[in-house]
């Protein structure tokens, strides 16, 4: 799976990128869904994979979303945040498609002076909430932002871009807003610092690239000895935060990013066996059966996730 650079991106859409492409400030652009597909110069689907940069979504029309191990079929109006660490895939399932779309890099948004690290924005997390169906209400909230931004682009205001950052930070807080209450607030302490270090190791091997690239962490033990404490401590911890133990969650991420290999690729068995740590095909075969009923080739076969 090669990421898509906003390069490549360009010339998806059969369009020239902006002299700015390479500045130090970071890049950042806007469209409009409807104004792309009338010059028959993309496409509608964007393909399952990842890519370099950002992406906020507002997409009117039926459309089924593939995020990670997720599927979602949205009915009308919907917010799409894409992170580059985890691919997506985005399906229409009628002619009907309409919205407006930007693209930026960290660097656009890391010169806010809030500081803001993308990667630590709950939205943006792995596991986090990035796909929300939304009412006429909010979908025409998310539109006018999304004029303001198209406005902004195209005036020869001096600061637009300081103007347009406010904007984007405008529709993360929106979507962040749209999260649970759990996910929006998490409780701190110790506890809670131990969880969110351990995720972070644990997201940081994913996802697999290629069949030469293994995972190095793959027992709790692993992961205790990385946070310098007890195994016994970082079960306890994890059991009472998330309510599954540490042998739980790595065997879960781990068939999840088995399911996306499966996929996604046209690796063998062995070699995505191999690359998620599994020393025998047996193995991992069994493993995936005990938590999906169906051997891994099956699954394949199957199409499902």
């Amino acid at each position: 799976m090669e990421p898509t650079s906003i390069e490549d991106f360009y010339r998806e859409i059969s369009s020239a990128p902006p002299s700015n492409l390479s500045s130090e400030i970071g890049h950042f652009n806007a469209f409009s869904i409807q104004d792309l597909l009338n010059k028959g110069n993309s496409k509608a689907e964007m393909p399952y994979n990842r890519r370099n940069y950002f992406k906020i979504s507002l997409i009117s029309g039926r459309n089924r979303a593939e995020y990670a191990d997720k599927v979602i079929d949205i009915e009308k109006n919907a917010l799409l945040y894409a992170t580059p660490r985890i691919p997506y895939h985005w399906l229409p399932m009628d002619n009907n498609q309409a919205g407006s779309f930007c693209i930026f890099t960290s660097e656009f948004l890391g010169r806010s002076k809030s500081g803001l690290v993308l990667d630590d924005v709950p939205i943006f997390r792995p596991g986090g909430y990035p796909i929300f169906q939304l009412s006429e209400f909010e979908s025409s909230e998310i539109a006018a932002i999304f004029v303001k931004i198209f406005h902004e682009l195209e005036s020869s205001y001096v600061y637009k871009y300081d103007l347009i950052r406010n904007y984007v930070m405008e529709l993360i807080h929106y979507g962040q807003k749209l999260q649970p209450v759990s996910i929006q607030n998490p409780a701190q302490g110790a506890a809670t610092r131990i969880t969110s270090l351990f995720i972070e190791l644990l997201e940081r091997q994913f996802p697999i690239e290629s069949p030469s690239q293994r995972l190095t962490l793959r027992a709790a033990k692993d992961y205790a000895d990385r946070l310098a404490i007890h195994v016994n401590h970082l079960n306890k911890v994890l059991k009472e935060i998330t309510g599954k133990t540490t042998t739980e969650i790595i065997k879960s991420r781990i068939q999840q990013e088995a399911k996306i290999l499966l996929r996604q690729t046209s690796w063998n068995i062995s070699e995505i066996a191999y690359s998620l740590g599994f020393e025998e095909v047996a193995h991992f075969s069994n493993s995936f059966r005990r938590r999906a009923s169906l051997s891994p080739l099956a699954f394949r076969v199957n199409g499902n996730i």
